[in-house]
């Protein structure tokens, strides 16, 4: 080779890197997160444990004057919990210091109402001191939930509990380490205790706690902290709406730093909002919050749990799984098992990453320059992204795995310190010699994940379609899953007849209605069971394909309804409140004004020691009852009143809501709605069923 084709052979390397080296970066585009919330938002998954005077009284909520001495965990283990949360997967632990009945895990000095005065370790004991050590143990971090509303302090609702409150605060920020979250949850005023004064309470939440300045000292005190608030002011974190696990498909890290916020703002976020503030998605492994043992075969499964992993991490947000701790003191075994069995199911989705360092073009690099190409979103670096050039809203990506390749997820990542950008997007397989279209979606944010059937193909092809500035793309990921079977649901109709629903059609289905686990030697399901009385049932299904069997169904049924009637109601379609399916519902005619009584004839007389209602299931159907009185009567004339109070939190989880009273014997049962959740007159229910003794 020539003297002068090697200078200049080493002129133009040299332009190529004068060149990149010129080249900038993006500029950031709108709200950008703070490093505390990047790394609140790099977590992904942690903990919440609910543990307070409810797990001894079996309540979702206190009233404030649960008795103290009933406090006595005499195998309470924090460690436990961390190793479990540590073994799953998750990345920190959130307790619940003092829920709304105001009785304080902590010896608190600014009250009597803790468990400074309980039984247990003879009121030495101190939870969140053995919480924050556990924490450390495991390398987990800690964050603290404290209930604005305090059932219990009789100065709640003045201006000297916010002294009260403040004081708390600094003790939990100050004496405990490093807390990576604070929570406060949305419930304020209503009924307590109140020191005794057994009244309603009302506050102006935007306006009583003096938000503002309750952050300030928080940051003072905690800087690395992020601030999770539904209590009328703008925190760090946003809640999304809903207790059932999932955030909007499209979801924006954004809002507006003042103004009201809609629900519609809370699932989705806003596009132009002009705060970052993200979604974190709170759950329970089971169907409430504190622990209940007629829960403890309704634990959520791996395949219900991973559709939350995809519906909160996999949009866009952080899951907050919460644990409710059990009356000995521990995470209940059949809690850990599927936490553990979820922690898995995770890692095996995402093993492999079938994208990594194959070869990839994109149809702009900025610049040309190479510390923005295409292979910058496939090397595994979550620090380096590709971008395209200023202004140019659309662009595509295409991976070439070099052979046939069978994948069903696809996961991408803005490099979000530049903000939000990605307005939709779709995904292509490069399949017989075409693109086919897998999957489109809107917004991307921190994580995206996409699901759809296996496919086999060559090359993936990545297309924004339209972004609100330069696509900053930090990581792609394209996975093949292993399939997990989902359980059948269960049902039975008002002439008792049990129907056991496959999510497959292609499974075949077993069951036991014997309290045994199904196995393939149990009976198989063929068609409707007929039944009498009281039934437990348990249900798998299996694919004979892959051998494979879902988690176990349980459910157990009380009395069957054939000989039940509704009184007073002229209308066919209210027979959808005894026909055994809760995806029905009836509501009562808005003409009638609150109370509001729903009578039935049970048939003949029965020994009742409960009952339970489920509302409508509906996300967007008003009517769901809030407070209740639930009478009871052998002619239809005479009434007694059995029980009365609240459906605690049943506006965000609204799910069965099972209440109990000493045995009584009765042929006829009203359901009187005092109120409900939106303060208007209208009432809704999908089942009203009864416990008997």
């Amino acid at each position: 080779m020539s003297r002068s084709i090697l200078c200049g052979l080493f002129f133009s390397i040299f332009l190529v890197g004068i060149n990149n080296a010129q080249v900038k970066a993006p500029a950031p585009y709108g709200p950008v997160p703070s490093k505390n919330q990047m790394r609140w938002q790099e977590m992904e998954y942690y903990a919440f444990v609910h543990f307070s005077l409810n797990t001894y009284t079996d309540q979702s909520w206190g009233y404030g004057n649960e008795d103290v001495k009933l406090f006595n965990p005499e195998n309470l283990d924090c460690r436990q919990w961390a190793r479990i949360c540590k073994q799953a997967g998750m990345k920190g632990i959130i307790i619940t210091a003092k829920h709304h009945c105001g009785f304080c895990l902590w010896p608190s000095k600014y009250t009597e109402y803790s468990v400074k005065n309980a039984p247990w370790k003879n009121g030495k004991g101190d939870i969140v001191r053995e919480m924050a050590d556990a924490c450390k143990e495991y390398g987990l971090k800690l964050g603290i939930y404290l209930s604005p509303w305090d059932r219990n302090h009789p100065d709640y609702g003045k201006p000297e509990y916010i002294t009260y409150f403040r004081n708390q605060l600094t003790e939990l920020l100050t004496n405990y380490g490093p807390i990576f979250e604070v929570w406060f949850d949305g419930a304020n005023g209503g009924s307590g205790y109140y020191g005794g004064a057994n009244e309603n309470r009302k506050i102006d939440r935007t306006t009583y706690y003096d938000w503002s300045n309750t952050y300030k000292m928080i940051r003072k005190l905690q800087p690395n902290i992020v601030i999770w608030n539904d209590g009328g002011d703008r925190g760090d974190l946003r809640w999304v709406g809903t207790e059932a696990g999932f955030v909007g498909e499209t979801n924006w890290s954004l809002l507006n730093a003042t103004g009201e916020v809609s629900w519609n703002m809370l699932h989705y976020g806003l596009e132009d909002g002009n705060a970052w503030v993200p979604a974190e998605v709170n759950t329970s492994i089971r169907p409430e919050w504190f622990y209940h043992p007629s829960e403890n075969e309704r634990v959520k499964t791996v395949p219900h749990l991973m559709e939350t992993y995809y519906n909160s991490i996999g949009r866009n947000g952080s899951l907050l799984l919460n644990f409710p701790i059990d009356t000995r003191g521990l995470i209940h075994g059949n809690d850990e098992k599927a936490a553990l069995a979820f922690g898995d199911a995770v890692k095996n989705a995402f093993a492999v990453n079938l994208a990594l360092k194959r070869k990839a073009t994109a149809s702009n690099v900025r610049g040309n320059a190479k510390q923005f190409a295409a292979v910058m979103a496939i090397d595994g670096n979550k620090n380096t992204y590709w971008a395209t050039d200023d202004n140019l809203k659309q662009a595509s990506l295409t991976i070439d795995f070099g052979k046939p390749t069978k994948f069903n997820r696809f996961l991408v990542q803005e490099y979000i310190r530049l903000g939000q950008r990605v307005k939709s997007f779709t995904v292509e397989a490069w399949v017989d010699g075409n693109w086919k279209e897998l999957a489109k979606a809107t917004t991307v944010g921190y994580k995206r994940i996409l699901r759809f059937p296996a496919v086999t193909a060559t090359k993936v092809r990545f297309n924004i379609t339209d972004a609100k500035s330069c696509p900053v793309i930090s990581n792609i990921g394209i996975y093949n899953a292993p399939q997990i079977l989902t359980p059948p649901s269960i049902i039975r109709n008002q002439n008792g007849e049990i129907n056991i629903i496959p999510a497959d059609k292609e499974s075949e289905l077993y069951y036991t209605m014997d309290g045994s686990v199904p196995t393939l030697k149990s009976k198989k399901y063929t068609g409707s069971i007929a039944t009498k009385g009281k039934v437990q049932i348990s249900a798998m299904a299996y694919e004979p394909a892959s051998r494979k069997s879902s988690p176990v169904t349980h459910e157990k049924f009380d009395i069957p309804r054939k000989s039940w009637k509704l009184i007073g109601i002229n209308d066919e379609k209210a027979n959808a409140i005894l026909d055994g399916d809760p995806s029905t519902a009836w509501h009562q005619s808005k003409d009638k004004k609150m109370p509001v009584d729903l009578v039935i004839d049970l048939g003949k007389e029965e020994t009742l020691s409960g009952f339970r209602y489920l509302p409508d299931q509906n996300i967007w159907n008003p009517g769901i009852i809030s407070n209740y009185e639930f009478y009871i009567s052998n002619d239809n004339a005479e009434w007694k009143l059995a029980d009365s109070g609240e459906f605690s939190n049943i506006k965000n989880n609204p799910l069965w809501q099972v209440k109990s009273f000493s045995p009584v014997k009765a042929r006829y049962i009203k359901l009187r709605a005092l109120r409900n959740i939106d303060g208007n007159d209208e009432i809704g229910y999908a089942e009203v069923d009864v416990i008997t003794k």
